[in-house]
């Protein structure tokens, strides 16, 4: 007899929450035209909570990363409407679109992408100077957000004289310098090993403990586990929205 597979997501109900952060309505991202159209997303619905800590998985084309572009304000969807801290974002052009990705979003990413010729402090400053913030107040705040990821002993060093682990929790420090309303988390221990990995979610974790909204796109079981809810994309779709650590063990064997 077949072994039956039950997913929970869609009786697992959400935790009260103060607000809506993220909200997609029917969106569709569409590529090319005529016999070479592809629908990457196609009448995604997603509501993201504050203060949750969320990961998004799916197969290799599943449309998980377009959907973090389109939260992330690095793509518009070709149809529908993204509201981001109850603002609708889906139609805004380049230049509101990088205002609102600076002050409204952190973003960390499996390359750390850091200035090699900056030290971790300098890194962590660039965001404040798109944003305005006078020059004390840059290293003020730069230094308590090395701090509060462990590195306030390495403020000098430039990212070649920092490890792996280093140098993500200073792309963290980056990314939350400008007390973002969502951190957004791509693969972000891609490059790291199991130990160093650890570490990074351990961060993560206590940031979200702090307030701080969590989204991250991972192609990994474990790293997913450690978060509050898991959102599973599948050939544009997303078809879990609540997935537990325990129905992604279901799901991997089914």
């Amino acid at each position: 007899m077949a072994k039956t597979i039950t997913i929970t997501d869609s009786l697992v109900p959400n935790p009260a929450p103060q607000s809506t952060i993220i909200r997609l309505e029917n969106i569709f991202k569409i590529y090319g035209s005529g016999e070479t159209e592809v629908k990457a997303l196609n009448d995604v619905n997603l509501t993201i909570y504050e203060g949750e800590y969320c990961s998004i998985m799916g197969p290799s084309g599943s449309g998980k990363s377009t959907a973090m572009n389109i939260i992330g304000c690095l793509d518009r969807p070709t149809a529908g409407q993204y509201y981001l801290d109850n603002v609708d974002v889906a139609q805004m052009d380049d230049a509101e679109l990088a205002k609102i990705r600076n002050i409204k979003l952190g973003f960390v990413f499996q390359q750390f992408h850091l200035l090699p010729q900056l030290t971790a402090l300098e890194n962590v400053i660039l965001p404040m100077v798109y944003a305005s913030i006078n020059p004390t107040e840059r290293r003020d705040r730069a230094a308590a957000a090395l701090k509060k990821v462990g590195l306030e002993n390495r403020l000098n060093n430039k990212p070649n004289q920092l490890s792996g682990g280093q140098q993500q929790r200073v792309a963290i420090a980056r990314a939350i310098v400008n007390r973002p309303v969502v951190l957004l988390a791509d693969e972000p221990t891609g490059a790291l090993d199991s130990r160093t990995t650890q570490e990074v979610l351990d961060i993560f974790g206590e940031l979200n403990a702090s307030g701080i909204t969590v989204v991250m796109v991972t192609h990994e079981p474990e790293v997913a586990r450690q978060t509050q809810r898991i959102v599973w994309f599948r050939d544009g779709e997303v078809i879990h929205t609540n997935l537990t650590p325990t129905d992604l063990t279901q799901l991997a064997m089914s």
